[in-house]
């Protein structure tokens, strides 16, 4: 079986996002045969038709994304709704000739946020992934609070259970695609 190679997009762009920690947390303890390449959108300018050649940081993403089996998205949550950040990231690669850069791919989500996690976001998220035809995971969910004990002083995802969690998750992300691709539809 190749090597599953997976695209992490986090919605949040500070340096010591614990949405950023969890991707990293993910990338540091990916099952066997997953490799986890890490996007940076601080420089991704607003999507704007207008716009007729490509940015250097649309054109990078754009190439991590095709070039990735899978998506993997660490959604924040701002009011009750999905991050600016990556909104704007599907919104660029959403609009490559045919859907390439999505259409058909393997996808999951976590988050951290405040009481609930970013639960809502997850879920308008999912909305937006159906459009974008990608086949997103349905279990297990990933909602972390940021504020909580499972983070340390450092920013360190420290909760037993949630780092549990994430490895299942890509462990179902990784059969998820490989039943995808199965199925003739390209992970």
């Amino acid at each position: 079986m190749k090597t599953l190679k997976i695209l992490g997009i986090c919605g949040s762009l500070r340096r010591a996002s614990r949405n950023l920690t969890l991707l990293r947390y993910a990338q540091a303890h990916a099952p066997e045969g997953v490799e986890i390449e890490i996007a940076d959108l601080s420089a991704l300018p607003f999507y704007n038709a207008d716009i007729s050649e490509k940015p250097a940081a649309v054109h990078s993403l754009l190439t991590q994304m095709a070039a990735a089996d899978a998506l993997l998205f660490a959604c924040p949550e701002y009011n009750y709704s999905i991050a600016p950040a990556l909104k704007n990231a599907l919104d660029w690669a959403s609009r490559e000739p045919d859907n390439h850069c999505l259409a058909g791919k393997p996808a999951a989500m976590m988050g951290a946020g405040g009481g609930m996690g970013t639960s809502r976001a997850q879920y308008h998220l999912r909305q937006v992934c159906v459009f974008l035809d990608l086949h997103v995971l349905n279990k297990p969910e990933v909602f972390a609070n940021a504020f909580s004990a499972s983070f340390d002083a450092d920013g360190n995802l420290v909760d037993t259970k949630l780092q549990s969690l994430i490895v299942q998750q890509l462990e179902a992300l990784q059969a998820h695609a490989q039943k995808l691709s199965q199925n003739g539809t390209p992970a």
